[in-house]
């Protein structure tokens, strides 16, 4: 895959890109969760390059994405997001969306209606007010004092452990959390900002309609927030298909990869 760059008010935003099936639509955009890397996405991309255009980025301010100033909105980063698909002439774009790359997704297909031909939620969540409490917004808000200060060898454990259940999975996550080893301020401004702006767009009350065919995947294991419940309660108002990973956790592509692969290349075959 080729390393690419966009520049934005705020910083350059690191991309790669592969073609596939002689560049033909539709193209696979794979965005990872908060605090994750384009590598999250590592044994997606071995499978579908070569049968798909590919892309996935390092999201602003993560990873080589840096430094970034973090003055953006969600909103932001799905106007840059379509910058760049045009930038690359994908115009057939299936957003394949873990945690917080869904919520991108959600917010893509709220700006740019008619644009989206797919979407992917891999334990995301619905974006829109009525899901979430006042608490758990008023929590989002707060979150990076608690990263600040809470001791780094601790969170290195739990934030990979609590993130996946095979040992796969879990040493990703945790080189993917080195790359803030021995900064832990830029780790929990990184974090604490994505949570706020998560909460900024939920307060925003929008319809986050997905006006495209969709698949919800979540893993029967994922223990991030109200995750499950969030998937129960959007796959029962929107009839959004639903598709429960047996012991996986929440970066359930990095614990059942080939399933969810094979759930993928179904989805997209049938578009």
């Amino acid at each position: 895959m080729e390393e690419k760059s966009f520049p934005t008010r705020c910083g350059t935003i690191r991309y790669w890109v592969g073609g596939g099936a002689e560049q033909a639509a539709p193209q696979l955009i794979f965005l990872p969760g908060l605090t994750a890397d384009h590598r999250l996405f590592e044994k997606q991309l071995a499978y579908f390059e070569g049968k798909f255009p590919v892309l996935v980025w390092d999201a602003p301010g993560h990873a080589a994405s840096w430094p970034f100033s973090l003055t953006f909105t969600l909103p932001d980063k799905a106007r840059w997001l379509e910058e760049i698909l045009r930038q690359e002439g994908f115009d057939a774009p299936v957003i394949v969306g873990q945690s917080m790359g869904g919520y991108v997704g959600q917010v893509y297909a709220e700006l740019f209606p008619g644009k989206l031909k797919g979407f992917v939620s891999i334990d995301s969540a619905p974006l829109q007010r009525e899901y979430v409490t006042a608490a758990e917004i008023w929590l989002l808000k707060r979150m990076e004092p608690v990263y600040r200060h809470y001791p780094w060898k601790s969170l290195l454990k739990s934030g990979t452990e609590g993130v996946a259940t095979s040992a796969y999975g879990r040493e990703l996550m945790r080189e993917m959390m080195l790359t803030y080893d021995g900064d832990q301020a830029r780790y929990a401004a990184l974090a604490g900002h994505g949570y706020r702006i998560l909460a900024e767009a939920m307060e925003a009350g929008l319809p986050y309609r997905i006006p495209c065919p969709a698949l919800l995947l979540c893993g029967e294991k994922d223990r991030a927030g109200s995750c499950v419940r969030y998937n129960r309660a959007w796959h029962k108002k929107t009839g959004i298909p639903l598709v429960w990973l047996e012991g996986a956790g929440h970066n359930a592509n990095t614990d059942a990869p080939e399933r969810v692969n094979a759930l993928i290349a179904d989805f997209v075959q049938k578009l």
